[in-house]
């Protein structure tokens, strides 16, 4: 769904838990913020796998309760297809997932501390204060029939690359 800049701005609201994460083919990095920008659960180190995800959203969920929120919005970059597997486990426990452009947090780094080096522990902060003022894009993620048909047409493809280079032989 497409929405102007200010309305995503409302969708943060006070019940909102806002957590930036940054994603990595093994070790994703995630920090908790409130709406208005502050840090209300410690830097969350946890794996690209199901145990990872697990401890994820059992660190969510704690911080959730503790700060009384009711909604949680989890921003990310998309770096490649590392996000797919964590999109997937965070729609699952009804989180709203949303993507930040990675050369705008490339170029917001420099905000916190006048320094543009890239960092494990700065960059999910970088993520969701660019979350916090609507600077983000919804993905479409498909389910169902329209899943299996993305999947279908993949397949589809492959075979025919395969085909090519077989009779090119």
């Amino acid at each position: 769904m497409k929405y102007t800049q200010n309305e995503k701005i409302f969708q943060v609201t006070e019940e909102t838990l806002i957590v930036g994460v940054d994603i990595a083919s093994e070790i994703h990095y995630a920090r908790a913020f409130d709406h208005r920008g502050v840090e209300v659960g410690r830097l969350l180190k946890f794996s690209n796998d199901a145990e990872g995800f697990g401890q994820f959203t059992t660190w969510v969920g704690a911080i959730e309760e503790k700060c009384s929120k009711t909604k949680v919005m989890v921003g990310m970059e998309p770096t490649g297809h590392y996000w797919f597997n964590i999109a997937q486990q965070l729609k699952d426990h009804s989180m709203k997932i949303v993507l930040v452009n990675p050369f705008h947090v490339k170029r917001s780094k420099e905000l916190d501390d006048n320094n543009p080096t890239k960092n494990d522990r700065k960059d999910p902060k970088t993520i969701a204060m660019l979350v916090k003022d609507g600077r983000y894009m919804e993905p479409y993620i498909p389910e169902g029939i329209y899943s299996e048909l993305r999947i279908a047409m993949e397949t589809r493809w492959q075979i025919v690359k395969q085909l090519n280079g077989i009779r090119n032989c």
